[in-house]
């Protein structure tokens, strides 16, 4: 039995001696509201064993709650356990008098934290409560749009999640045809960037000298991956991604491959949003495939795009965009119908091809970029090296980006300087390829100037 099956049960009888212990007599589908209830006797409680009982009651409460119940538990939650007011108002008037006493700084500290905070911590403890807590605020996230006054009770758990699943507790595990099927079931579930159609789909891609896929783990969470990347061992920077995903392919010694290629990267607890692994998941693999493999001399994506089709539509009905200019009439009224959802005619590329540029480069909300993977990967040090053209013909490649992906290259020699520059100005490293396909579309006058090459 592993140490944390061990764990699991010691819990799990734990619980049940608090329950007879407490003797309690619930409703098992409680409202939202009554639930809060339960969660107030959680908070007042001491005792171990009626905590572990409470907490499982609490959470299996949950669970059974219909989707407007949940919706009511999320409002208890905002109410009524934020901090208490009047204490921090008091303990802060405490530390103006006397800033030098540090038992009224603790004291602020202590007070100024939201009652959601303990709870949430003592909710963990019920066996299977990490998951189950995931599982809570996917759920929340959900909802938020639509319930601006969740917002604190997400900042607690992101707050909590930040701590619990801080890079130290995560273990990074090669998938292969022998790892558990429950795991490799989960793998073809969550792949969130190239769909995976089967299981053959799957083995074409971890059971081939070059083809890896790594993951990261949290011992809490069992047999269910965080977040996986999936790499190809090829003899150059690939330009398209079907020849990756290609059933009959003609694939290489792993020993000949001079450059990795990270195709796919997929988060798979969207309760764990906001929650960074991917930048420590990539540089890990980097180390681990240099290690095995010495001949690698280069590390790069094939990435996908995927706010640039949505973006577009926008420019397009935005009057006099000048970004536009660089689109023929015909073009123009192709796009502004929506292209047909089928592959762009030749004569689009470079039009294309540059807008792609304009958009990864130019477009930022803040100093950041508008798309979420220029973000990541920008962000982790990156420099976006090219734009592929027809490089993903998939009809979400289409629906996305009209078929296009770009290769975003991680120098060894340089990703700590694009770090600091993207961190500190928003500088976006750029090959020079790609700053020759920007010449070709104006400046919006409140944008900085284009990177250097």
């Amino acid at each position: 039995m592993s140490s944390t099956s061990f764990f699991n049960d010691l819990l799990a009888s734990i619980a049940e001696q608090g329950r007879q212990l407490l003797d309690l007599r619930r409703d098992r589908s409680p409202s939202g509201r009554a639930l809060g209830d339960l969660c107030e006797a959680l908070l007042s409680g001491r005792g171990e064993a009626s905590g572990v009982a409470l907490a499982r009651d609490v959470l299996a409460s949950y669970a059974a709650l219909p989707p407007e119940g949940r919706a009511e538990f999320f409002d208890e939650l905002a109410a009524r356990f934020g901090p208490d007011r009047d204490k921090v108002e008091e303990a802060a008037r405490a530390v103006l008098e006397d800033p030098s006493d540090e038992a009224r700084l603790r004291r602020l500290h202590r007070v100024s934290e939201p009652r959601r905070q303990e709870l949430i911590r003592r909710l963990n403890l019920a066996p299977g409560g990490t998951s189950a807590l995931v599982g809570m605020r996917r759920e929340l996230l959900t909802g938020l749009r639509e319930h601006p006054g969740w917002a604190d009770v997400d900042r607690d758990f992101e707050h909590l999640f930040s701590s619990w699943f801080n890079r130290g507790f995560l273990v990074m595990r090669r998938i292969d045809w022998s790892t558990p099927a429950v795991i490799l079931e989960r793998i073809i579930r969550y792949e969130a960037v190239h769909e995976i159609r089967d299981w053959d789909d799957l083995r074409r891609r971890i059971d081939v000298p070059d083809r890896r896929l790594y993951a990261f783990f949290h011992p809490a969470l069992v047999d269910d991956p965080l977040i996986f990347v999936e790499v190809a061992l090829m003899r150059a920077i690939p330009d398209a991604v079907p020849p990756i995903l290609a059933e009959q392919r003609e694939g290489i010694d792993a020993a000949e491959a001079s450059t990795a290629v990270f195709y796919s990267i997929s988060n798979c607890q969207e309760g764990l949003r906001g929650i960074s692994f991917g930048n420590f998941l990539i540089k890990q693999v980097v180390e681990e495939l240099r290690r095995d493999l010495p001949g690698l001399k280069i590390f790069v994506t094939l990435s996908p795009v995927p706010g640039l089709r949505a973006w577009l539509g926008k420019a397009l009905a935005e009057e006099g965009h000048p970004a536009l200019s660089v689109l023929s009439p015909e073009l123009r009224e192709l796009l502004e119908n929506g292209g047909g959802g089928a592959p762009l005619p030749e004569e689009a590329r470079e039009p294309l091809r540059a807008l792609c540029a304009h958009y990864l480069v130019r477009e930022k909300r803040g100093s950041r970029p508008l798309d979420p993977v220029a973000r990541f990967h920008l962000g982790n040090g990156a420099r976006l090296e090219r734009v592929n053209w027809h490089a993903d013909p998939s009809p979400n490649g289409l629906r996305q980006s009209f078929g296009l992906m770009v290769n975003y290259l991680y120098d060894l020699g340089d990703i700590e300087k694009n770090h600091e520059a993207f961190a500190a100005q928003g500088t976006v490293a750029a090959a020079s390829a790609v700053t020759r396909l920007l010449k070709s579309v104006p400046e919006l006058k409140t944008q900085a100037p284009d990177p250097v090459a």
